[in-house]
């Protein structure tokens, strides 16, 4: 047996009670700091979002738009954005990235960045050449996990034509003045999903009372409590019955629909972009 040296002292209970209750507080207080941090550059990142967000409408003769964006979370990985191209020709842009969180509203800040630094480009080249740039930028810039749904648009007033690319998107619905109903399939891959991207462009004419909705996945996969989705029919009935309202009534009804269907139970990013042509 071994014997007890003469400096050990009996262990004061009362002593180590206190140093583990400090040591835990300390412990709380660090988590605390931490969670409130997190917090505020959730704060800040979610600011720049809205920050970034169109504040204002490029003014147009044969065209009224606008815009939601109704996140799920504090920061989102949709958005939508208006770009100026000159007199009489505007842009009109969704994107939606993969993933959640922070690291998704990140790369979706950069995606909407990097097409508003090559808004000249776009406003006069062909919309693939320049769409190719954006696709290298955003893949040098995110793992190979992540990639972004695409559409853009070019419009021109005296011509009323939309020249457009979509890059794996949901095809965006135009439903007509006669209550005909067409889509803008897909003409490209996903921006950062190859490297070796490609795409075409389209093109369509809008004629006076035309209603174009370009929306994301949160929009007709809104599901309710029965796990029914709100669907694309449903969307499509609701373009048709209010296209000779003006634009931001029916993006709007379109947005209470969906919350009405879902009962306010939302688990993406609700974006809608609304045109109607005058």
């Amino acid at each position: 047996m071994e014997r007890f040296q003469r400096d050990d002292r009996p262990i004061d209970a009362s002593s180590v009670a206190s140093q583990a209750g400090t040591a835990l507080d300390n412990l709380i207080l660090a988590e605390e700091m931490a969670e409130r941090r997190a917090r505020q550059e959730v704060e800040i990142a979610a600011e720049v979002q809205r920050r970034l967000l169109p504040s204002r409408i490029v003014p147009m003769e044969t065209i009224e738009y606008t815009g939601h964006c109704v996140q799920a979370r504090a920061v989102g990985g949709d958005y939508y954005d208006f770009l100026d191209f000159g007199p009489k020709r505007m842009g009109l842009a969704l994107g939606d990235v993969s993933g959640k969180g922070l690291y998704a509203a990140l790369l979706t800040t950069h995606l909407q960045t990097s097409v508003r630094g090559l808004s000249m480009r776009l406003a006069t080249e062909d919309l693939a050449s320049v769409l190719a740039d954006v696709n290298r930028s955003f893949s040098e810039s995110t793992a190979r996990n992540h990639f972004a749904t695409f559409f853009i648009g070019r419009y021109e007033d005296d011509t009323r034509r939309l020249s457009y690319a979509n890059c794996g998107h949901l095809p965006p619905m135009i439903a007509r003045g006669d209550g005909t109903l067409e889509r803008l399939g897909v003409t490209a891959s996903a921006i950062g999903l190859l490297d070796g991207w490609t795409g075409a462009v389209g093109q369509v004419v809008l004629n006076r009372g035309d209603v174009l909705a370009v929306f994301s996945d949160g929009v007709t996969e809104a599901m309710n409590r029965d796990g029914d989705e709100f669907g694309e029919t449903r969307l499509a009935d609701v373009l048709v019955s209010s296209r000779a309202h003006p634009a931001r009534e029916i993006a709007d009804r379109v947005i209470l629909e969906v919350k009405a269907f879902s009962g306010g139970d939302q688990h993406d990013d609700l974006t809608l972009v609304v045109a109607r042509v005058r």
